[in-house]
């Protein structure tokens, strides 16, 4: 859908960023800054684009002798610049914010993995790159975003089929990746090729005697220290996750009998004797998850249905529902889910992941019978009502929940560059000439 009429409200505001300071005494005027591209009801400034290109000017130049041409390496940045503000645009259509918690912590992370320990020390490290930690923030602010926005709308564009997953599970990579980890120890008492019978007897005594003191409580990891030549020794005998199938088979088919915490009978090699501790597992065996089983009514905002009004309609609900009115009724007569309406807002059971976070964190706090929200999640404001909730064991469908999360993550970057080919295709476009240090031949274009 071509976004033209969408660019007349854009005519005050590109004036308005358009700024000049006028010389009293001259007349003179000095330009701060300017916009060099209308993107659908955004726009992308000069000091944006100065500010991206020296960033990326001074990672190039430290990892490659010769750069692309200039005029090149422009265009690439001002595309990228004009998809960037594409997915933030998308992301405020759906509602989508990034807290002040989220922030915080993601740049603590950035903090950690620079080692840096406090905010000065970061703030002098960006100024000497000529850049502020404001600017740190709202870059890591937009970064998140545009994260969310592809991870909730390409996720939502990959369909997989039962027969896909029913064919990746049949497959040699398919069987690899969703079998079980293990978190293995290993504790070696070698034996040469060229020992004696009595050399070797005495070495089998020594692992039978580390058994039995493993099995009265010994811990695995200081008995490795003491006693393994195997070169995880010092690591306490820490051979790290391991699938089945990266283990020698001799010792495959005993670490898939063995129950977390238990250590194997001595295993006998041609390296000498060996025993194995299954010290943690991951997969496979019985996967108790909570499901939780819940019914809703939303109410969708629109031109004439704004953030408060329809919090007000809910909140009436809530007040009718908690004074004895019938849930599905109310749910029935008002809600536009029409996925759910029809059974009274009942969504049956769903296991932790089905639903968006806003409405997650919601059904997670919620007590059963207690009447949650209103709230709002990207399709509008919620009530909800936890009916239930109950153990099952759902080892099939993890590993079933496991697979099709693989094959989306495989197609994830190819439906990702369709998407924004689309919304590149389908937006508003006007391109202005970029300044004569940054560019030459810019033209407008339309949305091609």
């Amino acid at each position: 859908m071509t976004k033209k009429s969408l660019a007349a409200p854009l005519l005050h505001l590109i004036g308005a960023l358009s700024l000049s300071i006028a010389s009293n005494a001259n007349a003179e005027t000095e330009i701060l800054d300017r916009v060099i591209a209308v993107v659908d009801q955004g726009v992308v400034l000069q000091s944006e684009f100065d500010e991206r290109k020296n960033s990326v000017l001074q990672r190039l130049q430290g990892q490659y002798d010769q750069l692309p041409p200039m005029d090149v390496l422009d265009q690439q940045i001002l595309d990228q610049l004009i998809l960037e503000q594409l997915q933030l645009e998308e992301a405020g259509r759906y509602g989508m914010e990034i807290s002040d918690q989220q922030l915080n912590q993601t740049l603590q992370q950035v903090m950690a993995n620079n080692g840096f320990t406090t905010l000065d020390e970061l703030s002098a490290d960006l100024l000497s790159q000529g850049m502020s930690l404001e600017q740190l923030r709202e870059k890591l602010r937009r970064d998140l975003l545009v994260n969310q926005v592809q991870q909730g709308v390409v996720n939502n564009r990959i369909r997989v089929t039962e027969q896909e997953i029913d064919n990746f599970l049949a497959s040699s990579d398919g069987k690899f990746a969703t079998s079980p980890d293990y978190h293995l120890g290993h504790i070696l008492i070698s034996v040469s090729s060229s020992a004696n019978p009595d050399e070797a007897q005495e070495a089998e005594a020594k692992v039978n005697d580390i058994y039995q003191q493993l099995q009265d409580g010994a811990d695995f990891s200081q008995m490795a220290i003491a006693n393994s030549n195997d070169q995880t020794a010092l690591e306490g005998g820490d051979l790290g996750w391991r699938k089945l199938a990266q283990l020698p088979e001799l010792f495959s088919d005993v670490v898939s009998e063995l129950d977390v915490g238990d250590v194997s009978k001595p295993i006998r090699s041609g390296a000498g004797f060996h025993l194995i501790k299954n010290i943690e597992q991951r997969g496979g065996g019985e996967q108790l998850v909570q499901q939780t089983k819940a019914r809703h009514i939303l109410i969708k905002t629109s031109e004439i249905m704004d953030d408060e009004t329809a919090k007000e309609k809910l909140t009436e609900l809530k007040t009718q529902i908690e004074g004895g009115a019938d849930f599905a009724e109310l749910a029935r007569e008002n809600s536009e889910d029409i996925g759910s309406m029809l059974e009274g807002g009942d969504l049956g059971w769903a296991t932790p992941g089905t639903f968006v976070p806003a409405f997650e964190n919601a059904m997670a706090n919620s007590e059963i019978d207690e009447i949650a929200g209103p709230f709002k999640s990207q399709f509008g404001w919620h009530i909800l009502q936890v009916t239930d909730r109950r153990q099952e064991d759902m080892s099939d469908v993890v590993i079933r929940n496991k697979a099709a999360q693989m094959m989306r993550e495989r197609r994830f970057d190819e439906e990702l560059q369709v998407w924004l080919l689309e919304l590149r295709e389908n937006a508003y476009l006007d391109i202005k000439d970029l300044d004569s240090s940054t560019a030459d031949d810019n033209d407008s274009d339309s949305g091609a």
